[in-house]
């Protein structure tokens, strides 16, 4: 296969969140050369602060990062809780209600990102990651139809161009280099939201132990979160439609005051509350939540992963999994394609279609969760429909919403994973879920499992950190 001449790293990375700072950790943690390149100078704010259990317990084990994210202080999260629907009361869910989340696993964490992207960044750079930051990456260097590294700006706005094999885009929803992948981002006509969010100090909390948990409560024109981020701390933002893209113009304090009013549940959450209004939370900031997806997520010697690829709306907090999902998965293939084991293309092909298979789990559900004429046994039918799993109703939304409906191993509770080993090594017809070889990665180190996604597709390896043929396939090629 044809890769880069003299290249001075094997991958560059540019981006350092979670996903950027994932896949450059899963790939130095093999041997190889990485770069990562952030604009920015860590901590630094964003949004997304809501994680998953498939995360929290899988991947981040997986980086070797648990203890820390155990001590980082951040709020537990059991679960969620919807004002939605056709119900008028609340009603919650817990991850534990999933054989695949229960156990003493069965929970999240609520993180200020600012701290957790950090967290994750600084463990690149102990895995042998040489970070730069404040470097803004301005353009992709080509040979023929090859990705062959970048061109980008240090600190002191010096240009520097590097040569590598591949070029790993994780620089997010504004990503200055994704039109080089070839292809277009296509927006979803359903999907098309802006979110007004700011912080609050003194809010209410649900009792325990559910004080935790994300509350999302839909109102007129659209939807709240509500997340606690310590026992005073709440992110609280408004998603509403383009139509009423009106309600969030002018001044954005006085307009997200507005919406709160509109939505008496929040509004009585903060009825002692104060916005905060000095510091990284003072601010009262908008983003547009447009959900799209880019017609093609890589190209010879560059791949996109995390929003740099494709983006759905934030309801199910589902962002930063799908970054770090990508992350593993974009690590395998680059780690194959290093060995020379299996052809690039091939390695590529299989990531692609494995992240668009997750993205679309959550598309689809979507679509049927903003009906909200349903009442939550609706939605939990809906669920079990998507996923296509064996799981009760109420199972399979659980299993979804914590962002184990894939096909992979690494994201359950141990007792679970236990038990698919053991199940698996008997040859028990297995659900197909992503998450569940993932987490047998994370809990005993190999993975375990050889069913392909699709005819012909590849599997991960024992290490879990490469692709290899199925036994099937190797069966055919002797």
């Amino acid at each position: 296969m044809k890769h880069a001449i003299n290249p001075e790293f094997d991958v560059v990375v540019v981006g350092g969140g979670p996903g950027g700072s994932s896949v450059a950790s899963f790939v130095a943690m093999q041997g190889h050369r990485v770069l990562l390149l952030e604009k920015e100078e860590f901590p630094r704010h964003q949004i997304g602060e809501s994680l998953l259990p498939s995360t929290v317990h899988g991947i981040c084990k997986l980086l070797g990062v648990s203890e820390e994210l155990s001590q980082a202080g951040f709020m537990v999260k059991r679960g969620g809780t919807f004002r939605w629907g056709s119900n008028a009361e609340p009603w919650s869910f817990d991850f534990a209600l999933s054989p695949k989340f229960a156990g003493p696993t069965s929970f999240a964490y609520q993180v200020e990102r600012m701290k957790f992207d950090k967290l994750l960044l600084d463990n690149a750079r102990a895995k042998g990651v040489d970070v730069r930051e404040r470097s803004a990456v301005v353009d992709v260097l080509e040979e023929g139809d090859r990705v062959c590294g970048v061109s980008y700006d240090d600190e002191h706005g010096v240009r520097h161009t590097v040569r590598a094999t591949f070029v790993v885009d994780a620089s997010g929803n504004q990503s200055r280099l994704q039109g080089r992948i070839g292809g277009r981002r296509q927006y979803s006509e359903f999907f098309q939201n802006i979110a007004l969010f700011g912080y609050y100090e003194g809010g209410k909390r649900l009792p325990a132990p559910n004080s935790g948990n994300i509350t999302c409560v839909a109102f007129r024109s659209g939807w709240f979160w509500y997340i606690p981020l310590s026992d005073s701390l709440t992110s609280v933002g408004a998603v509403v439609r383009r139509d009423q893209a009106d309600q969030v113009r002018g001044d954005r304090a006085e307009a997200l005051a507005g919406l709160i009013k509109e939505c008496p549940l929040v509004s009585d959450y903060l009825s002692e509350a104060q916005r905060v209004r000095s510091g990284p939370y003072g601010e009262v900031r908008i983003r547009k939540d447009y959900s799209y997806l880019h017609d093609t997520f890589w190209r010879p010697g560059m791949v996109l992963i995390g929003d740099a690829a494709c983006f759905i709306d934030p309801l199910f907090s589902s962002g930063v999994h799908l970054a770090t999902y990508s992350a593993l998965l974009a690590a395998r293939s680059i780690n194959t394609s290093l060995l020379g084991d299996i052809d690039e293309r091939e390695c590529f092909i299989e990531y692609e279609q494995r992240y668009r298979k997750e993205y679309q789990l959550f598309h689809d559900f979507l679509m049927a969760f903003y009906d909200v004429n349903r009442d939550e046994q609706e939605y939990f039918g809906e669920a079990k429909r998507v996923t296509k799993g064996s799981a009760s109703e109420a199972e399979s939304f659980v299993e979804l919403v914590g962002g184990g409906a894939s096909d992979e191993s690494a994201l359950t509770s141990e007792a679970y994973q236990a038990q698919r080993k053991a199940d698996l090594l008997d040859h028990v017809p297995r659900i197909h879920w992503e998450g569940q070889r993932i987490q047998l990665q994370a809990a005993f180190g190999e993975a375990v499992g050889d069913t392909p996604l699709r005819h012909g597709g590849l599997v991960e390896s024992a290490d879990g950190m490469h692709w290899t043929k199925s036994a099937q396939e190797h069966a055919s090629l002797t």
